[in-house]
């Protein structure tokens, strides 16, 4: 008997344990994302009662671009309303096949790849997003993009700009180019950012022949 209801419970415990939706389940039931991988922005103050779960209490958390959630989808973050690097808001803006590379149009890749690398002047570029934090959702997208959203970099300066892009995005500090020993930091915008979707704008990286036009004002 005592072992028949212990098999009952047993069934009872996993079948709740079954009904119950992962941090990722929640949070596309919450956001409502779309069959084109798109939602709305979720605020962080979202986060309660049935979705307390979802708190980022200690950095990205379950949302982590290199987590299950960020191989998904093409997560976007808004850091603009909380002073620091702190998350206020979460999108998402498609899904995200793991090679960004694939959200260029074939058009736009063509052209870039039979230009030289702006930076080292050598042919066979990348093709580069201009916005290291691919937080803007309109470039994400194939039919809004434009050719000025991107660049040809080689891959030498497009691993460096990456790791560079990298550091901004964890520290909320933007690249300075007088560590390139150029005179000026930025042509527009100061050090420090919240993850705003212009906070590239100014950065040498973001577009280093606007960067250098800018010098001649110095």
């Amino acid at each position: 008997m005592h072992w028949e209801l212990r098999l009952i419970k047993c069934f009872w415990r996993n079948r709740e344990m079954a009904k119950r939706k992962t941090k990722i389940e929640l949070f596309e039931e919450l956001a409502g994302i779309d069959e084109n991988g798109c939602s709305r922005w979720v605020s962080v103050d979202e986060f309660v009662g049935k979705y307390q779960g979802l708190q980022l209490l200690n950095g990205a958390g379950w949302s982590r671009d290199d987590g299950t959630f960020g191989k998904k989808y093409i997560v976007e973050r808004n850091r603009s309303i909380t002073p620091g690097n702190k998350t206020d808001a979460i999108r998402t803006a498609g899904f995200n096949n793991g090679d960004y590379s694939q959200h260029i149009r074939a058009d736009i890749k063509r052209q870039i790849q039979s230009q030289r690398c702006v930076v080292l002047g050598t042919s066979n570029p990348e093709v580069d997003h201009k916005n290291g934090m691919k937080n803007e959702g309109r470039v994400m997208r194939n039919e809004n993009q434009k050719l000025s959203d991107f660049q040809p970099l080689s891959k030498a300066a497009n691993d460096a700009k990456r790791q560079f892009c990298k550091e901004c995005i964890q520290t909320g500090i933007r690249y300075d180019a007088k560590n390139l020993g150029y005179p000026m930091s930025y042509y527009k915008g100061e050090a420090h950012h919240h993850g705003e979707e212009n906070a590239c704008e100014g950065c040498f990286w973001y577009d280093p022949l606007e960067f250098r036009k800018h010098l001649k004002e110095k």
